[in-house]
């Protein structure tokens, strides 16, 4: 019996993604991109969706690596019970 039939992988997949964007966006913040790109008003907002945008691509790319292990290790472990 899988867990895909209760959609579990499906929501475990869900957290990891929201979790690693969410750490992912908290370590960006301490980077000084601000000091990098132009000043002004009008270039707060490019700045901020900048961050949102790496924060996306940096956590999905690491909560898709820590999802990949867990599920290979999980079909490892039931092939070896089998």
């Amino acid at each position: 019996m899988g867990f895909n039939i209760y959609g579990i992988d499906t929501l475990v997949a869900f957290v990891s993604h929201c979790f690693f964007i969410y750490l992912s966006f908290w370590a960006l913040q301490s980077l000084r991109m601000d000091q990098i790109f132009k000043k002004g008003v009008n270039y707060d907002m490019k700045i901020k969706i900048l961050y949102i945008l790496f924060s996306i691509v940096i956590g999905f790319t690491v909560s898709s690596f820590f999802l990949d292990v867990i599920f290979m290790t999980r079909n490892l472990i039931q092939g070896l019970i089998v």
